[in-house]
């Protein structure tokens, strides 16, 4: 078996993060009705790349928990899967995006008790 390539360790734990606040992105964009390709596009103009294989599996974990709707619509000649946060959806939305804060807030404390160049710590923003 060949071994596989190891990634950085950086990497990693981006992709990680990332991964991680994908739902919420999600949940934020969808309060508003979208169909995929519409979502892909507006989360890489805010600077969060999506691609089709990430997006369509997340969309159906959350609308099987019920955070999401999805309706077809046919616009032009093709039918098109629109999808819209749903009130449970919201509900969820509310208490990730609490949380999102209070870690934002944490993680801002702790990244300014990081010494700086000159041993001082950093100061928060």
């Amino acid at each position: 078996m060949k071994p596989q390539p190891v990634s950085d360790p950086y990497t990693i734990l981006a992709q990680e993060t990332r991964r991680g606040v994908l739902p919420l992105a999600m949940l934020c964009m969808l309060r508003s009705q979208k169909y995929g390709y519409a979502l892909i596009s507006e989360l890489a103009e805010r600077g969060l790349e999506i691609d089709q294989g990430t997006l369509y599996p997340m969309v159906r974990r959350l609308e099987t928990q019920g955070l999401l709707e999805s309706s077809w619509i046919l616009e032009g000649a093709r039918p098109r899967r629109y999808y819209k946060i749903s009130p449970a959806g919201e509900k969820v939305l509310e208490a990730l995006a609490a949380d999102w804060q209070s870690l934002n807030q944490i993680i801002q404390s702790l990244l300014g008790e990081i010494p700086g160049e000159n041993g001082e710590k950093n100061e928060p923003h």
